[in-house]
């Protein structure tokens, strides 16, 4: 009797998300999510790399704050979904992991670390919140050299990591190596 009180504390919190196993996501769906998961991570890089070589690494992390999430809604509205960034070690705490995120986040950890390939790393779900049946799709995003390096590696320039700390003083995103995981596109949309 106990348990059924604690989920519906946790269903009315919004806390609690459970696996649908019964439907599978369906399939245009996860395509529709793929398509704008890359045009996301596409439009950051060119943005990032044009920032960087007009204006030093410094100019990059006005990319991140104030164009990402607009190149995330824009990728969204194209397909008719929310999509996002979100990582376990966060710099913007915007982007903050779910409970869902960072199960999935923890998985991606998990596998990465046993052999796996980042590149090839997807999740995609139906999962109940709170009583409705809502689409999720999550594409870990590695750690790169360049430009990724420069703002969330050991080795970041003095001017530069003042600028982090000024900007974000609870930056946890930095001391990464390349092909750690650095986070993961999320993406939500209502179930098909």
């Amino acid at each position: 009797m106990h348990w059924k009180i604690a989920l519906a504390t946790l269903s009315a919190c919004g806390m609690l998300t459970l696996p649908l196993h019964a439907e599978e996501p369906d399939p245009a769906q996860i395509a529709e999510a793929r398509a704008a998961v890359k045009d996301l991570g596409q439009g950051l890089k060119v943005q990032l790399m044009a920032a960087i070589k007009a204006g030093g690494p410094v100019s990059a992390i006005g990319v991140c704050q104030i164009v990402a999430p607009a190149l995330s809604k824009q990728s969204g509205g194209t397909h008719g979904l929310k999509v996002g960034r979100t990582a376990l070690r966060i710099r913007n705490p915007a982007n903050a992991p779910d409970a869902y995120e960072r199960k999935v986040l923890e998985e991606f950890v998990a596998q990465i670390d046993a052999g796996a390939s980042a590149d090839k790393l997807e999740s995609a779900e139906i999962i109940l919140d709170e009583g409705t049946p809502v689409f999720r799709y999550m594409k870990p995003i590695p750690m790169g050299t360049q430009p990724c390096l420069t703002c969330h590696g050991s080795d970041i320039d003095p001017a530069l990591k003042a600028e982090i700390g000024r900007l974000y003083p609870d930056d946890e995103a930095t001391g990464f190596k390349p092909g750690q995981l650095r986070g993961a596109f999320t993406v939500s949309g209502k179930a098909q």
